[in-house]
């Protein structure tokens, strides 16, 4: 009897062991496009369901996708650690840092993941859903202008720390020789740091995120915008506000920007090229944003894409390829987690 007991206790530790060798080894291999095609077959059909019928509600929900692959994949590489929520194992989440202020889309990840596991239980990593969720987010926010394959096969992390990403992430207050550091950290040169800064054509920011804009100079910012903004942050507590006026409330813009009010919008967030002509015009709402108007590689590259808005979607298109490619810190444990918000174990 104690022979069987010892038997069984080995076996048990045997199959440990080699589940966790083998998310090891799936984290260092080399990721596929297709992956899932035998594994999960119309994985990707599901997921651009979920996130179409989600866009029709709100389109600012497609920036969040968008914006959470980048939070996640510049922080322990794209591992789904943005997505956990705190726990015994992770008291201060990523979710916990000041730099991730805003960030959402969170429910319907979770949506698309449980209707995944009915499907194809313990298959499709929430890393993996995040990147298809985000990459048919931006091809719709651009009508189908900024497009890529995604190549899969990532594991769920279960590390997840609010001051790594305060660490890695830039932020809205840095210079330029700052965030050509910060991107250089991660394999990004300054055209790449131009392209993705791209994004900021769509979705919002917290007041708190661009505070020292609110009294900038005019060769920093354009005074009227500057008003704007002043206003937009004096109705609450830390409001949102759209990071591109053309998507601002029409009469607001009426208001203090008379000018620009043919170029508003009545259906926002398109991602494409608005940011860089919004730059040059000093109407960016980040700091960091106006920051690269100040370096002579990065501006010729602000009025480059200005200039070409299919060179834009193509780039940003490849730099959203690489930056889904950041892989998890090397010895790395990883996993297929059944819910998004939270490692097996704790589920």
């Amino acid at each position: 009897m104690r022979l069987s007991v010892a038997i069984l206790c080995a076996l048990v530790a045997v199959q440990a062991a080699a589940l966790l060798l083998a998310g090891s080894a799936a984290a260092a291999s080399e990721l596929k496009v297709g992956y899932y095609h035998k594994k999960c077959k119309g994985v990707e059909n599901v997921i651009k369901w979920h996130v179409i019928k989600a866009l029709k509600q709100n389109r600012r929900t497609g920036a969040a996708l968008v914006r959470l692959l980048f939070h996640d994949c510049f922080v322990r590489g794209c591992d789904g650690s943005v997505l956990l929520d705190k726990s015994y194992e992770n008291p201060h989440p990523e979710k916990e840092a000041p730099v991730n202020i805003g960030l959402a889309a969170f429910d319907l990840l979770e949506e698309i993941k449980a209707a995944v596991e009915k499907r194809c239980p313990g298959v499709v990593s929430c890393s993996d859903i995040l990147i298809y969720a985000a990459r048919d987010a931006g091809s719709i926010l651009s009508n189908g202008h900024v497009h890529f394959d995604v190549p899969a096969g990532r594991l769920d992390g279960v590390v997840s720390r609010a001051d790594e990403a305060q660490a890695e992430l830039p932020d809205s207050t840095m210079t330029v020789q700052q965030l050509k550091d910060n991107f250089a950290a991660k394999g990004f040169d300054t055209e790449q740091l131009v392209i993705l800064s791209g994004a900021h054509s769509i979705g919002q920011g917290h007041c708190s995120s661009f505070t020292g804009r609110l009294s900038e100079p005019p060769q920093q910012i354009t005074p009227a915008y500057r008003d704007l903004l002043n206003y937009k942050c004096s109705q609450a507590a830390n409001p949102d506000v759209v990071n591109n006026v053309r998507d601002e409330d029409a009469s607001v813009v009426a208001r203090f920007m008379p000018g620009f009010v043919s170029r508003v919008r009545k259906i926002s967030d398109f991602l494409d090229n608005t940011y860089y002509h919004n730059n040059l015009a000093k109407i960016v709402t980040f700091h960091s944003d106006w920051q690269l108007l100040t370096d002579a590689t990065s501006l010729s590259k602000v009025h480059e894409y200005a200039d070409n808005a299919t060179l834009w979607d193509s780039d940003f298109s490849d730099s959203l390829l690489k930056l889904s490619q950041l892989p998890m810190p090397e010895g790395s444990k990883g996993e297929i987690r059944k819910k998004c918000s939270a490692i097996n174990h704790l589920y």
